[in-house]
Protein backbone atom coordinates (compact mmCIF):
# COMPACT_ATOMS: atom_id res chain seq x y z
CA UNK A 1 0.00 0.00 0.00
CA UNK A 2 0.95 3.30 -0.96
CA UNK A 3 1.49 5.87 2.22
CA UNK A 4 1.31 9.11 1.04
CA UNK A 5 1.02 10.89 -2.69
CA UNK A 6 4.71 13.20 -2.76
CA UNK A 7 5.00 16.12 -5.95
CA UNK A 8 5.12 15.33 -9.34
CA UNK A 9 8.84 14.86 -9.39
CA UNK A 10 9.02 12.41 -5.82
CA UNK A 11 6.14 10.14 -6.64
CA UNK A 12 4.83 7.80 -3.95
CA UNK A 13 6.21 7.03 -0.59
CA UNK A 14 6.04 3.66 0.16
CA UNK A 15 5.78 2.14 3.52
CA UNK A 16 9.23 2.06 5.31
CA UNK A 17 10.44 -1.79 4.93
CA UNK A 18 10.61 -2.92 8.48
CA UNK A 19 14.25 -3.59 10.26
CA UNK A 20 14.83 -6.83 11.66
CA UNK A 21 18.14 -7.85 13.40
CA UNK A 22 19.90 -10.66 13.01
CA UNK A 23 22.67 -11.80 16.22
CA UNK A 24 21.38 -8.84 17.83
CA UNK A 25 22.66 -6.45 15.00
CA UNK A 26 20.41 -4.43 12.34
CA UNK A 27 20.35 -5.68 9.06
CA UNK A 28 21.50 -3.25 6.78
CA UNK A 29 21.65 -3.57 2.82
CA UNK A 30 25.18 -3.93 1.22
CA UNK A 31 26.11 -3.16 -2.02
CA UNK A 32 29.01 -2.67 -4.33
CA UNK A 33 29.62 -0.78 -7.37
CA UNK A 34 31.90 -3.04 -9.55
CA UNK A 35 33.77 -1.34 -11.97
CA UNK A 36 37.46 -0.34 -13.03
CA UNK A 37 39.53 2.43 -11.25
CA UNK A 38 39.81 4.37 -14.47
CA UNK A 39 36.22 4.21 -14.66
CA UNK A 40 35.16 6.67 -12.10
CA UNK A 41 33.44 10.22 -12.85
CA UNK A 42 36.09 11.97 -11.95
CA UNK A 43 38.75 10.35 -14.55
CA UNK A 44 36.32 10.87 -17.44
CA UNK A 45 38.19 13.99 -18.66
CA UNK A 46 41.69 12.11 -18.01
CA UNK A 47 41.33 8.78 -19.13
CA UNK A 48 39.38 8.48 -22.74
CA UNK A 49 37.28 5.36 -23.16
CA UNK A 50 39.38 3.93 -26.04
CA UNK A 51 42.24 3.51 -23.53
CA UNK A 52 40.49 1.38 -21.28
CA UNK A 53 41.33 -1.74 -23.08
CA UNK A 54 45.45 -0.51 -22.52
CA UNK A 55 45.01 -0.08 -19.01
CA UNK A 56 46.01 -2.59 -16.53
CA UNK A 57 42.79 -4.23 -15.20
CA UNK A 58 42.36 -4.30 -10.57
CA UNK A 59 38.82 -5.03 -10.24
CA UNK A 60 39.27 -8.59 -10.28
CA UNK A 61 41.82 -8.45 -7.76
CA UNK A 62 40.02 -6.02 -5.62
CA UNK A 63 37.10 -7.49 -5.80
CA UNK A 64 37.79 -10.80 -4.67
CA UNK A 65 39.46 -9.05 -1.35
CA UNK A 66 36.20 -8.22 -0.76
CA UNK A 67 34.15 -11.44 -1.21
CA UNK A 68 36.80 -12.58 0.87
CA UNK A 69 36.29 -10.25 3.27
CA UNK A 70 31.45 -11.20 3.31
CA UNK A 71 33.08 -14.37 3.18
CA UNK A 72 34.82 -14.02 6.81
CA UNK A 73 32.42 -12.71 8.12
CA UNK A 74 28.92 -14.05 7.01
CA UNK A 75 27.65 -10.91 4.95
CA UNK A 76 25.82 -10.78 1.83
CA UNK A 77 25.54 -7.74 -0.59
CA UNK A 78 24.53 -6.75 -3.89
CA UNK A 79 27.31 -6.38 -6.69
CA UNK A 80 26.56 -3.37 -9.12
CA UNK A 81 28.52 -4.87 -11.76
CA UNK A 82 29.45 -2.80 -15.54
CA UNK A 83 28.93 -4.76 -18.53
CA UNK A 84 32.50 -4.47 -19.52
CA UNK A 85 33.79 -5.34 -16.53
CA UNK A 86 31.24 -9.00 -16.52
CA UNK A 87 32.83 -9.33 -20.20
CA UNK A 88 36.38 -9.22 -19.63
CA UNK A 89 35.71 -11.42 -15.98
CA UNK A 90 33.44 -13.49 -16.03
CA UNK A 91 34.45 -15.78 -13.35
CA UNK A 92 34.28 -13.07 -11.05
CA UNK A 93 30.79 -12.69 -11.98
CA UNK A 94 30.27 -16.74 -11.84
CA UNK A 95 31.76 -16.35 -7.99
CA UNK A 96 29.58 -13.79 -7.07
CA UNK A 97 26.67 -15.33 -7.89
CA UNK A 98 27.92 -18.72 -6.41
CA UNK A 99 28.40 -17.49 -2.74
CA UNK A 100 25.15 -16.39 -2.50
CA UNK A 101 25.26 -12.49 -3.37
CA UNK A 102 22.90 -10.53 -6.17
CA UNK A 103 23.97 -9.90 -9.22
CA UNK A 104 22.50 -6.32 -10.52
CA UNK A 105 23.32 -4.10 -13.17
CA UNK A 106 25.13 -0.70 -13.58
CA UNK A 107 25.10 -0.26 -17.06
CA UNK A 108 27.67 -0.90 -19.74
CA UNK A 109 30.50 0.95 -19.79
CA UNK A 110 29.72 3.87 -16.73
CA UNK A 111 27.64 6.22 -18.43
CA UNK A 112 25.72 9.16 -16.70
CA UNK A 113 21.75 8.71 -17.53
CA UNK A 114 21.51 12.37 -17.87
CA UNK A 115 23.81 12.40 -20.86
CA UNK A 116 22.08 10.01 -22.54
CA UNK A 117 18.47 9.88 -24.81
CA UNK A 118 16.08 7.54 -23.58
CA UNK A 119 16.55 4.94 -26.47
CA UNK A 120 19.93 4.84 -25.97
CA UNK A 121 19.40 4.42 -22.11
CA UNK A 122 17.45 1.23 -22.68
CA UNK A 123 19.89 0.02 -25.31
CA UNK A 124 22.57 0.55 -22.87
CA UNK A 125 20.85 -1.08 -19.94
CA UNK A 126 19.32 -4.02 -21.53
CA UNK A 127 22.40 -5.20 -23.31
CA UNK A 128 23.97 -5.16 -18.97
CA UNK A 129 21.00 -7.26 -18.13
CA UNK A 130 21.35 -10.21 -21.11
CA UNK A 131 25.57 -10.35 -20.33
CA UNK A 132 25.06 -10.34 -16.19
CA UNK A 133 22.07 -13.10 -16.98
CA UNK A 134 24.03 -14.67 -19.48
CA UNK A 135 27.34 -15.08 -17.40
CA UNK A 136 25.40 -15.47 -13.64
CA UNK A 137 22.86 -17.39 -14.92
CA UNK A 138 20.61 -15.80 -12.79
CA UNK A 139 17.69 -13.11 -13.26
CA UNK A 140 18.76 -9.52 -12.99
CA UNK A 141 16.66 -7.00 -11.47
CA UNK A 142 18.27 -4.47 -9.93
CA UNK A 143 19.77 -1.12 -11.59
CA UNK A 144 21.71 1.57 -10.27
CA UNK A 145 23.31 4.45 -12.08
CA UNK A 146 26.54 5.59 -12.70
CA UNK A 147 27.36 8.66 -10.37
CA UNK A 148 23.78 8.17 -9.10
CA UNK A 149 22.51 10.32 -12.33
CA UNK A 150 18.81 9.82 -12.11
CA UNK A 151 17.11 12.99 -11.10
CA UNK A 152 14.45 15.53 -11.14
CA UNK A 153 15.26 16.32 -15.19
CA UNK A 154 15.48 12.48 -15.88
CA UNK A 155 12.63 10.89 -14.58
CA UNK A 156 11.61 9.31 -17.82
CA UNK A 157 14.34 6.44 -16.74
CA UNK A 158 12.60 4.89 -14.74
CA UNK A 159 9.54 4.18 -17.60
CA UNK A 160 12.49 3.10 -19.64
CA UNK A 161 14.05 0.59 -16.61
CA UNK A 162 10.66 -0.94 -16.37
CA UNK A 163 10.29 -1.32 -20.11
CA UNK A 164 13.74 -3.37 -20.08
CA UNK A 165 12.77 -5.87 -17.33
CA UNK A 166 14.19 -4.17 -14.14
CA UNK A 167 11.90 -4.12 -10.76
CA UNK A 168 13.76 -2.02 -8.69
CA UNK A 169 16.66 1.16 -9.07
CA UNK A 170 19.01 2.39 -6.12
CA UNK A 171 20.20 5.42 -8.48
CA UNK A 172 19.27 8.95 -6.26
CA UNK A 173 21.06 9.94 -3.52
CA UNK A 174 18.87 12.66 -1.33
CA UNK A 175 21.35 14.84 -0.89
CA UNK A 176 23.02 18.29 -2.15
CA UNK A 177 26.42 17.14 -4.34
CA UNK A 178 28.41 19.02 -6.84
CA UNK A 179 27.69 16.08 -9.10
CA UNK A 180 24.49 14.28 -8.42
CA UNK A 181 22.00 14.10 -5.74
CA UNK A 182 18.30 14.92 -5.21
CA UNK A 183 17.70 16.32 -1.40
CA UNK A 184 13.67 16.82 -2.13
CA UNK A 185 12.91 12.96 -2.62
CA UNK A 186 11.81 10.43 -0.27
CA UNK A 187 14.28 8.91 2.14
CA UNK A 188 12.93 5.61 1.89
CA UNK A 189 12.01 3.03 -0.62
CA UNK A 190 9.50 5.11 -3.37
CA UNK A 191 7.26 4.69 -6.58
CA UNK A 192 8.65 7.28 -8.90
CA UNK A 193 5.47 9.33 -10.65
CA UNK A 194 4.79 6.96 -13.64
CA UNK A 195 7.46 4.02 -12.68
CA UNK A 196 4.83 1.19 -12.75
CA UNK A 197 6.54 -1.34 -10.86
CA UNK A 198 9.90 0.05 -10.55
CA UNK A 199 11.02 1.04 -6.74
CA UNK A 200 13.19 3.12 -5.91
CA UNK A 201 15.53 2.27 -3.04
CA UNK A 202 17.32 5.85 -2.54
CA UNK A 203 20.62 5.59 -0.87
CA UNK A 204 20.35 6.47 3.09
CA UNK A 205 20.78 9.89 4.60
CA UNK A 206 21.05 11.13 8.05
CA UNK A 207 18.35 14.30 8.53
CA UNK A 208 19.22 16.23 10.67
CA UNK A 209 17.70 19.47 11.12
CA UNK A 210 16.04 20.51 7.54
CA UNK A 211 19.09 18.99 5.64
CA UNK A 212 19.60 15.35 4.36
CA UNK A 213 23.26 14.51 5.44
CA UNK A 214 25.33 11.25 3.55
CA UNK A 215 26.00 8.20 5.85
CA UNK A 216 25.43 5.62 2.97
CA UNK A 217 29.39 5.07 2.35
CA UNK A 218 31.00 6.43 -0.88
CA UNK A 219 33.65 9.47 -0.28
CA UNK A 220 32.21 10.41 3.00
CA UNK A 221 32.96 6.87 4.63
CA UNK A 222 36.52 7.62 3.63
CA UNK A 223 36.55 11.11 4.55
CA UNK A 224 35.08 11.25 8.27
CA UNK A 225 35.90 9.07 11.07
CA UNK A 226 34.41 5.53 11.40
CA UNK A 227 32.49 6.47 14.38
CA UNK A 228 30.64 9.00 12.30
CA UNK A 229 29.47 6.55 9.86
CA UNK A 230 28.27 3.75 13.20
CA UNK A 231 26.85 6.34 15.06
CA UNK A 232 24.70 7.76 11.87
CA UNK A 233 23.88 4.06 10.71
CA UNK A 234 22.65 3.15 13.94
CA UNK A 235 20.84 6.73 13.75
CA UNK A 236 18.76 5.59 11.36
CA UNK A 237 18.20 2.01 12.41
CA UNK A 238 16.92 3.46 15.40
CA UNK A 239 15.22 6.55 14.70
CA UNK A 240 13.62 6.00 12.11
CA UNK A 241 13.34 2.29 12.71
CA UNK A 242 14.19 1.52 8.93
CA UNK A 243 17.45 -0.42 7.14
CA UNK A 244 20.31 1.51 5.64
CA UNK A 245 21.67 1.24 2.11
CA UNK A 246 25.45 1.28 2.17
CA UNK A 247 27.71 1.77 -1.09
CA UNK A 248 31.54 1.28 -1.89
CA UNK A 249 33.40 0.39 -4.83
CA UNK A 250 36.45 -2.09 -5.87
CA UNK A 251 39.38 0.31 -5.98
CA UNK A 252 38.43 1.40 -2.51
CA UNK A 253 39.96 -1.48 -1.20
CA UNK A 254 43.14 -0.68 -3.42
CA UNK A 255 45.39 1.39 -2.27
CA UNK A 256 48.23 0.50 -4.89
CA UNK A 257 46.85 1.30 -7.59
CA UNK A 258 48.18 3.95 -9.86
CA UNK A 259 48.18 7.58 -8.86
CA UNK A 260 46.37 8.86 -12.90
CA UNK A 261 48.44 12.51 -13.66
CA UNK A 262 46.97 15.19 -14.19
CA UNK A 263 43.36 15.15 -11.88
CA UNK A 264 42.22 18.43 -10.06
CA UNK A 265 42.91 18.77 -6.51
CA UNK A 266 39.73 17.95 -5.48
CA UNK A 267 39.48 15.09 -7.78
CA UNK A 268 42.64 13.86 -6.04
CA UNK A 269 41.48 14.10 -2.73
CA UNK A 270 37.88 12.39 -3.45
CA UNK A 271 39.78 9.33 -5.12
CA UNK A 272 42.80 8.97 -3.24
CA UNK A 273 41.97 9.62 0.63
CA UNK A 274 42.60 7.15 3.34
CA UNK A 275 42.58 4.11 0.40
CA UNK A 276 44.43 2.98 3.05
CA UNK A 277 42.36 2.65 5.78
CA UNK A 278 38.82 1.42 3.69
CA UNK A 279 39.42 -2.27 4.43
CA UNK A 280 39.86 -1.62 7.96
CA UNK A 281 37.03 0.17 7.93
CA UNK A 282 35.24 -2.10 6.39
CA UNK A 283 35.75 -4.87 8.33
CA UNK A 284 34.58 -2.81 11.53
CA UNK A 285 31.34 -1.93 9.25
CA UNK A 286 30.59 -5.63 9.13
CA UNK A 287 31.16 -6.75 12.69
CA UNK A 288 29.19 -3.76 13.86
CA UNK A 289 26.33 -4.79 11.56
CA UNK A 290 24.41 -7.40 9.73
CA UNK A 291 24.49 -7.55 6.26
CA UNK A 292 22.34 -8.68 3.36
CA UNK A 293 21.24 -8.38 -0.06
CA UNK A 294 19.14 -5.54 -1.16
CA UNK A 295 16.35 -7.65 -3.04
CA UNK A 296 16.43 -9.66 0.42
CA UNK A 297 16.26 -6.32 2.84
CA UNK A 298 14.05 -4.87 0.42
CA UNK A 299 12.14 -7.31 -0.82
CA UNK A 300 12.64 -6.42 -4.34
CA UNK A 301 11.36 -8.90 -6.16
Amino acid sequence: MLDAVQNETRGFALKPTALTHRDGRAVNAMSVDVEEHFQVQVMAGQVKRPDWDRRASRVEMSTNRILDLFARHDAKATFFTLGWVAERHPALIRRIVAEGHELASHGYEHIRVDAQTPAEFHADIALTKAILEDIGGVRVRGYRAATFSIGRKNMWAFDVLEDAGYTYSSSINPIRHDNYGMDEAPRGPFLPMGAGGVTELPITTLRLGKRNLPCGGGGFFRLLPYFVSKWAISRVNAKDAMPTIFYFHPWEVDPDQPREPGLSLKSRFRHYLNLNRMERRLTRLVQDFAWDRMDDVFAAK
